[in-house]
């Protein structure tokens, strides 16, 4: 399992321009079952991932496919997590 950072960089002010692009890289993340949850980071730094279901590799290349990383307006980051413990609300996440 994955936690995705995406910071904004210098290239900031183009999100706009490219945000359509980055919604439809986010929704095929979600329609192929790899991402688990998306959200902002506050106040305004970027976003984050929640990711499983892949190699860090493959995770590596589909981040090369959104737009927002393509621009330089955002920089990710990868943490990899091994979940031992989990609420049981989670417990899916260490299957």
């Amino acid at each position: 399992m994955f936690v995705v950072t995406l910071r904004f960089a210098e290239n900031k002010t183009k999100a706009p321009d490219f945000m359509q692009g980055h919604n439809e890289w986010i929704a095929r993340g979600f329609a192929d079952g790899v991402f688990l949850l998306t959200g902002s980071l506050a106040p305004g730094l970027g976003g984050a991932i929640l990711a499983d279901g892949m190699s860090r590799s493959g995770l590596e290349e589909r981040l090369l496919d959104d737009p927002f990383v393509a621009e330089g307006i955002v920089s990710p980051e990868i943490l990899e997590i091994d979940p031992g413990r989990t609420d049981e609300r989670l417990a899916f996440l260490k299957a």
